[in-house]
């Protein structure tokens, strides 16, 4: 990297200054509208986890659209978030999607072809930034057309595989993911070892926390609902992008210093934010 790109590292002095303390005087109404839009017939974890971690993330309230199949699995598993259906087996149309503060999309939608349909008329619905993670992704790498639509400001949350997908190979990603995100307007975070955040402004951030027990399955979808929370809260996109990245990567590192990085699964870095968040701001 040149020195025209600033290289900022991802660290608890800067996360403390970007989380907010809460009022005591608020309610619900005051911490933001998420909906996650999840799940399919076989794939409904990746719904729940990416649910639960928006409501630990601070979220004031949480509507998941899923489809009928995953209804009674999301009502049950996350008892604080509303349920809508669209759709049988997989998500076909989505309702109104207005009064919403913040809208994810991705964890275990699968992929079918009636997803270009249902992300080109999102983008067309929803002119705020917008969330989007795994076959999100991947209908979007398959319908290239789409990237011009994406709502600019958005956050993608792409592993290497659905980044080259997108973007194409490259030997240097780092520099490709900065292009890219200049190129769309978009925040991409491209997940790896030490996290990488690319801003529409060419600045970038290495994130300083996480481990290799965290390469496990749903543990993207942690991290897409931790930041689907941030945005409904009405953090900025690049705020969103920073605490998201750190607390996820610090609550797994926590969870692996109770159940090491070998025995440690998605669940583990759910249940270990609220740990993360106290020692980020102190308590």
């Amino acid at each position: 990297m040149d020195n025209e790109r600033p290289q900022n590292l991802v660290d608890s002095a800067l996360i403390k200054s970007i989380i907010r303390a809460r009022d005591p005087f608020t309610n619900k109404g005051d911490y933001g509208s998420a909906c996650i839009i999840c799940g399919s017939y076989g794939m409904m974890g990746a719904a729940v986890l990416a649910a639960k971690a928006c409501m630990r993330s601070g979220a004031g309230k949480l509507t998941c659209f899923v489809p009928r199949e995953g209804y009674n699995i999301l009502q049950t598993s996350v008892p604080e978030a509303m349920v809508k259906v669209c759709g049988k087996k997989f998500i076909k149309k989505i309702q109104a999607v207005d009064g919403f503060s913040a809208i994810g999309i991705g964890p275990g939608i699968g992929m079918h072809t009636s997803h270009e349909d249902l992300l080109e008329k999102l983008f067309c619905q929803y002119k705020e930034p917008v969330v989007l993670d795994a076959d999100a992704l991947n209908t979007i790498a398959a319908n290239k057309q789409l990237l011009e639509k994406i709502p600019h400001g958005s956050i993608l949350t792409p592993h290497p595989k659905e980044f080259e997908r997108l973007f194409g190979k490259d030997k240097e990603p780092a520099i490709l993911a900065l292009q890219m995100a200049a190129k769309y307007q978009v925040f991409i975070v491209l997940k790896s070892h030490h996290t990488m955040i690319a801003t529409p402004d060419k600045k970038h951030f290495f994130n300083t926390t996480g481990n290799a027990g965290m390469a496990t399955a749903g543990s993207g979808d942690v991290l897409t609902g931790i930041i689907t929370g941030f945005l409904a809260q009405r953090y900025s996109p690049l705020d969103c992008c920073l605490a998201g990245v750190y607390l996820h990567g610090l609550a797994g590192d926590i969870a692996a210093d109770t159940h090491s990085q070998h025995s440690m699964i998605a669940g583990d870095i759910i249940d270990n934010l609220g740990n993360a968040f106290k020692m980020v701001i102190g308590i």
